[in-house]
């Protein structure tokens, strides 16, 4: 930018030199030649000079030719170019450099938070998680464009380079809790280095892009290694029917009697095209039914007269004997040795671990990939209809796109539902926002891989003292009682008001899960398991703890 800015001033230098020199010669030509008045050239330049500062002519004003007037308005307009171009060349990025808003390079008066070296979207849904719970934070951001975007949007952000010890000091690391190292894999393990000779103590974390990598950074001296990636494969297959599973996953344990489960309601099961009110799975089956999804929004509690269509997902909670028995009920027939066929779309991390969970199965799975490598059996671009064909999309039971573009993501889903309506289709989003796109795209679930991230940071950096699932699109935490000590859960109006169901309370150590909401007492030390959406658990937390 400096560079630049030195070409145009010596361009504008020059500029200004030409048109001085060039214009006193014609001027002191054009009083020779057209007035009859030689003069010296010195004469001529102070007469080009007042011309181009527009400050007047003097003794020389009132000429008797055409030309000279003519030669005069030229001058006087040259003036004003060069004027308005000095304005552009010096006065505006003067002033724009004075007005501009530039990042912080420290932070002061900041202890027991977490230093987040950089921001990503993953990064963005755990600063979401953090200040939800009032946690403290700060953001290390090399790119300045960026820093200045998230310090005029009031995010805590130091602007400088996180493998920097003197920029990690500048983000008080000796009075952190955790650093979060969120950038390539190669720099995070220079900034597990930079961190622990900073400050030895801090608990630090990192994210890997590739599982292979991440013994470096334990060697490089990181406490935790994540890979969201990994662990929503997994998620993600577990969504998919196979031979050997029904469309239900494993559940969520909340003590020893209590557990949280996402099931789909089958085509062929009686409680299809029921509405909520008929389906009276509290009393046919003794569990309570959080919410549904219903095309990817999640609604809780359900409107009575909501009809539960086939596909439709329940979040329900209670004994496991229970849920066996509902699970049953809404499940279809699986014959246990009829192999089916799942297509998996990009076989990056994600794709990689999505292939080997389904390995447990008899399910027989095509690898789809652009790139020619070990495991990818058809080499083609998803979005490509002849190449989803060739990986047999059409005698397919469900596939699983796993790419690393949304984009690229939504196209594919239009073209899988469109090639087989029937299908399965199990996604990724990367960013948390085009979950519901790829929704209306035809996607029968969706993940996004932000979320899981940010949960899965939450969890590690508290060490699972709140989050308790991070690859559910329901939340699950423990929060303390806070303003909702000495009122009943009917009282206080949780679930109208905030959308969470409190599924058990745990007090001095005991889990209670069997409470009746009308009378049970909440009290000052309780703390409460909750689900939710993640906005409906942030509606929990700023109406009864902010």
């Amino acid at each position: 930018m400096s560079l630049w800015r030195s070409r145009r001033t010596r361009h504008y230098l020059v500029l200004v030199a030409v048109t001085t020199v060039g214009s006193t010669l014609l001027y002191n030509y054009g009083m020779a030649t057209w007035e009859n008045d030689p003069q010296p050239l010195f004469r001529s330049l102070g007469i080009v000079i007042q011309s181009f500062t527009t400050t007047g002519y003097g003794e020389d004003a009132g000429w008797a030719t055409p030309q000279m007037y003519v030669l005069t308005i030229g001058l006087q307009l040259a003036g004003i170019g060069l004027i308005l171009t000095a304005a552009d060349v010096f006065a505006v990025p003067w002033l724009r450099n004075t007005l501009a808003v530039t990042p912080p390079t420290a932070v002061t008066d900041l202890e027991d938070h977490v230093v987040i070296c950089k921001y990503t979207p993953r990064g963005e849904a755990f600063i979401e998680e953090l200040e939800s719970r009032g946690r403290k934070y700060v953001v290390v951001e090399p790119d300045e464009e960026t820093a200045t975007a998230l310090h005029e949007d009031e995010y805590r952000v130091v602007h400088g380079d996180p493998e920097s010890m003197a920029v990690l000091r500048k983000a008080r690391i000796g009075q952190a809790t955790a650093v979060v190292a969120d950038s390539a894999d190669d720099t995070n393990a220079s900034i597990v280095l930079s961190a622990r000779e900073a400050n030895p103590d801090v608990r630090v974390v990192t994210l890997v892009e590739d599982q292979r990598l991440g013994e470096y950074h334990r060697i490089a001296g990181a406490d935790e290694v994540l890979s969201p990636r990994q662990l929503l494969g997994e998620s993600l297959a577990h969504r998919v029917p196979t031979a050997v599973t029904t469309t239900v996953e494993e559940g969520i344990e909340i003590g020893d009697d209590l557990e949280l489960v996402e099931l789909s309601i089958a085509e062929e099961s009686d409680l299809a095209r029921q509405t909520a009110d008929t389906l009276q799975l509290r009393e046919r089956f003794g569990v309570d039914c959080i919410g549904a999804w219903f095309n990817g929004t999640f609604e809780s509690p359900i409107p009575r007269d909501r009809e539960i269509d086939a596909g439709t997902r329940l979040l329900v909670a209670g004994e496991p004997s229970q849920i066996d028995t509902l699970r049953a009920e809404a499940a279809s027939t699986v014959h246990p040795f009829a192999a089916q066929h799942v297509v998996i779309a990009g076989y990056g991390e994600a794709g990689a671990a999505a292939c080997d969970a389904l390995e447990a199965t008899n399910s027989r799975v095509t690898i789809l990939d652009t790139a020619e490598k070990d495991g990818v059996d058809v080499v083609g671009d998803a979005r490509d209809p002849a190449a989803i064909r060739e990986a047999g999309v059409d005698d397919a039971s469900a596939v699983i796109v796993t790419l690393d573009d949304d984009t690229t993501a939504v196209f594919t889903t239009l073209v899988v539902r469109d090639l087989n309506p029937s299908i399965d289709i199990v996604v990724r989003a990367n960013d948390a926002e085009n979950v519901q796109k790829l929704y209306r795209a035809g996607a029968d679930y969706v993940q996004s891989l932000a979320t899981v991230s940010g949960r899965m940071i939450a969890s590690t950096v508290f060490e699972d003292e709140e989050v308790l699932a991070v690859d559910r699109q329901v939340d699950v935490v423990r929060l303390p009682a806070g303003r909702l000590a000495g009122d009943t859960i009917v009282d206080a109006e949780v679930r109208s008001r905030t959308g969470c169901t409190i599924l058990a309370i745990v007090r001095d150590g005991d889990t209670i899960t069997e409470f009746d909401p009308d009378t049970f007492v909440l009290e000052t030390d309780d703390e409460l398991v909750i689900a939710g959406t993640d906005e409906s658990v942030r509606s929990f937390e700023s109406t009864f703890l902010a």
